[in-house]
């Protein structure tokens, strides 16, 4: 094999480890969960201050460590219908072996256990209930009908809860966040289970298109962004600054999900519906910086 087929092979494992773990998601966790201790959590705090706090620094380390080892194991347990739904990304993320991808995940798992270890008892206990509810997701809750949305919302929001803790901030602006992002990730989900509706109906996964059908799937879908209302105006109501301007533009800006989504009818339509509240996360992420009290 030549050294350019050798950095080609090299470079396409690399970009299947980063599928693996979901690098785009790992790297915004970070970024929120930075951006929220800065502007939510510790207003007071400057980012210098901030950035040097070690043991801030290990909570996030463990997070994204704990985050990127569910996304292997949720993957090897989904390999099945990933195969149907997703071909060229099974293949791609497939270059690595299942066998490395498991010692992969113990690995992380075990560096994510260590650096909790560092802080306190508590932090490893958190940690290690997180590790499990993740597994137990992956193998039981997964095919679970409805429940399994649930869960997985609410497994997304773990990593802010610990840092919420560490700060020991129960303000209930943070509760409104998180009540915003938990529907909006929960809208996310079932849009995903729409999307992958060949490969469940094969896996008899009981997601809600393969009990109901997409007619219905979708009512609930607008049940749930219209939830996200609810939290977006009592955060409106709080002088927050400029991040009002976000909330203020869920209000449309979802609403035009809602349409694009009920006029949706193939994989790849879902996909953009999909895509369009993963940038709307995104977007919200970024919009933290705009708080100031």
């Amino acid at each position: 094999m030549s050294l350019s087929d050798s950095n080609k092979r090299g470079l396409l494992k690399m970009l299947s480890l980063f599928s693996l773990v979901r690098g785009y998601n790992i790297i915004v966790l970070i970024l929120a969960q930075y951006l929220t201790a800065r502007y939510i959590l510790t207003p007071q705090t400057p980012w210098f201050e901030l950035l040097l706090d070690v043991k801030f620094f290990a909570i996030v380390t463990a997070s994204a460590l704990t985050t990127a080892g569910g996304y292997i194991i949720n993957n090897f347990y989904d390999a099945a219908k990933d195969q149907i739904n997703r071909p060229k990304k099974y293949v791609l993320e497939h270059l690595i072996s299942q066998k490395f991808q498991l010692v992969f995940y113990l690995i992380l798992n075990m560096a994510a256990f260590i650096i909790a270890s560092v802080i306190s008892i508590r932090v490893v206990l958190f940690f290690v209930f997180y590790m499990l509810t993740i597994w137990f997701y992956s193998n039981t809750v997964k095919r679970l009908f409805w429940l399994s949305n649930v869960y997985s919302a609410l497994l997304m929001i773990l990593p802010f809860w610990a840092i919420t803790l560490y700060f020991k901030n129960f303000d209930p602006v943070i509760f409104y966040h998180a009540a915003y992002l938990f529907f909006l990730i929960l809208t996310r989900d079932i849009i995903k289970d729409l999307e992958n509706f060949k490969g469940d109906w094969v896996q008899r996964y009981k997601t809600l298109p393969v009990v109901f059908d997409h007619k219905t799937t979708k009512a609930i879908i607008t049940i749930c962004i219209v939830f996200t209302f609810i939290p977006s105006y009592f955060i409106i109501q709080q002088p927050l600054g400029s991040i009002h301007n976000f909330y203020w533009a869920s209000f449309p800006f979802l609403s035009f999900v809602l349409i694009f989504l009920w006029r949706a009818q193939t994989e790849k339509a879902y996909l953009w519906t999909h895509n369009f509240i993963k940038l709307w996360i995104l977007i919200g992420v970024l919009s933290i910086a705009l708080i100031f009290r």
